[in-house]
C-alpha cells in the first residue's frame, strides 16, 4: 500500500497499525481494550500507534513485543481503514503476521481471545475494526452482471466468472426485469443454481420478494433505502448502492452487510463525467463502519489500491465479466 493511509493526506489523523495473528488452528487473536482507555471493553486486532520516525512495520513489531511478548514478522497488507470518531480521526493500517514466536500473554492486563474467522463478527469492536473483519472473511470483488442479450450466453458468462473464482455476484438486468419480468425471474433462478454449484454469494438487484422466494440476498438500490424501516428479511446478504453520506448512514442503520460507493473513476457508461476520486471515497468511508466496495472504472487489478483507501474491494460489470 503505497498511498497515504489518511483521507486527503490529513496529517492530523492518528496512524495506528494492527496485526492479524493466527495460530496453528487458523484462529485469529483479538485483544480487549482495558478499562480507562478509549473504547474500553471492545475487542480489536492487536497493535498500536506508529511513533515518529518509525515505519508501520517497525511499529507493529514493537507493539506486539510490548503488548503480547512475541516476536513477529510482518507480512502483507490487509486493509487501511480511515475512521472518524467524535473525538479523533485515525487510519487503522492492518497487516498479516507472516510468522511469530514466543508465548502470547496480555502484558498490559488485557483479555485475549483466539477466535475462528466465522465468529469474528460476533465480537463487539470499534468501528474501524469492523471493515477489517469483512476484509478477512468476505469476497474482495463483487461482480455485477451485464444486461443479457442471449440467455444461454449470459449464463455461460456467469458460470465462467464464478468458475474463475468470483465468489459474490449481483444479478442485475434493469431493462429486462422491467420489459419481461417472467423471463428475468426464470433467468435469475437458473443463475442462482449456478451460484450454488460454486458456493458463490448471489444477490438479486432490487427485488426483495424474488430474493425471499429464492433464498438469496438482495442488492438495494439507493432509492429503496429511505422507504425501508428494517433490513429485508432475506436469507442471504444485503448490500446497498450509495452515492452520499446520508445513504451510507441509512444503509448502516438498516443493518446492511456492505455498501457500494462511487463512481470513483470515470466510466465508459457515463462518458465525460468525472468520478469522485479516491480522496472523496476515503472521506465518506471514514464516516461509517460498513464494509464498502468501490465502483466505477475499476477491475480486479485495483483491489489493493481500493483497500489502501479503506474499501472492501471493488465492484464492477465490465472489469469483471468475462470477455
Amino acid at each position: 500500500m503505497t498511498d497515504s493511509p489518511f483521507p486527503n493526506h490529513d496529517s492530523r489523523a492518528i496512524h495506528v497499525v494492527a496485526g492479524v495473528i493466527t495460530d496453528a488452528r487458523d484462529r485469529i487473536l483479538l485483544a480487549r481494550r482495558t478499562e480507562g482507555r478509549d473504547l474500553a471493553g471492545l475487542w480489536e486486532f492487536p497493535g498500536g500507534k506508529v511513533d515518529p520516525g518509525e515505519t508501520p512495520e517497525q511499529a507493529l513489531v514493537r507493539e506486539l513485543r510490548e503488548e503480547l511478548g512475541i516476536e513477529a514478522r510482518v507480512g502483507e497488507p490487509v486493509i487501511a481503514v480511515p475512521q472518524r470518531y467524535p473525538h479523533k480521526r485515525l487510519c487503522l493500517d492492518v497487516r498479516r503476521i507472516a510468522a511469530w514466536s514466543g508465548t502470547v500473554k496480555g502484558l498490559d492486563g488485557q483479555a485475549l481471545a483466539w477466535v475462528p474467522p466465522h465468529r469474528l463478527a460476533s465480537y463487539a469492536m470499534p468501528d474501524a475494526d469492523r471493515p477489517v473483519v469483512a476484509a478477512l472473511r468476505d469476497p474482495p470483488v463483487y461482480l455485477i452482471t451485464p444486461e443479457p442479450d442471449d440467455d444461454a450466453r449470459w449464463l455461460d458468462g456467469l458460470r465462467a466468472a464464478l468458475d474463475a473464482g468470483i465468489a459474490r455476484v449481483q444479478l442485475r438486468a434493469p431493462m429486462l426485469s422491467i420489459a419481461d419480468p417472467a423471463r428475468w425471474s426464470s433467468l435469475v433462478e437458473r443463475a442462482v443454481a449456478i451460484a450454488h454449484d460454486t458456493e458463490a454469494d448471489a444477490l438479486v438487484n432490487g427485488d426483495i420478494a424474488l430474493a425471499e422466494g429464492l433464498g438469496i440476498g438482495v442488492h438495494l438500490r439507493a432509492a429503496q433505502l429511505a422507504g425501508l424501516s428494517a433490513r429485508p428479511a432475506v436469507a442471504g446478504s444485503v448490500i446497498a448502492s450509495c452515492h452520499t453520506l446520508d445513504e451510507l448512514v441509512r444503509a448502516q442503520t438498516l443493518g446492511c452487510d456492505a455498501a457500494v460507493l462511487g463512481p470513483v473513476l470515470p466510466t465508459a457508461s457515463h462518458p465525460g463525467q468525472a468520478g469522485i476520486g479516491w480522496g472523496a471515497f476515503a472521506g465518506l468511508r471514514e464516516r461509517v463502519a460498513l464494509p464498502i466496495y468501490a465502483i466505477g472504472g475499476l477491475s480486479a487489478g485495483d483491489v489493493d489500491l481500493a483497500r489502501a483507501h479503506g474499501a472492501q474491494g471493488i465492484a464492477a460489470i465490465r472489469g469483471l465479466w468475462p470477455a
